[in-house]
């Protein structure tokens, strides 16, 4: 395998990795949005709930 083909390897391999870390991210973001609409419905604080779930107040105060 020459030089160019062993790069092109290795920043493709780098995309997919980025690719699943942004998918990952992506799915906890909306679990914790899903957390959080249940603990609101259940009418806990809106602070303890952003303490919870990583999500600002702001954020969960809007859903």
């Amino acid at each position: 395998m020459g030089v160019i083909e062993t790069i092109k390897r290795q920043e493709r391999e780098k995309g997919i990795e980025k690719g699943i870390q942004t998918g990952i991210e992506k799915g906890k973001r909306e679990e914790a949005i899903a957390i959080a609409l249940e603990f609101k419905k259940m009418g806990l604080p809106i602070a303890d709930i952003a303490k919870g779930t990583g999500l600002s107040v702001e954020e969960i105060a809007k859903l």
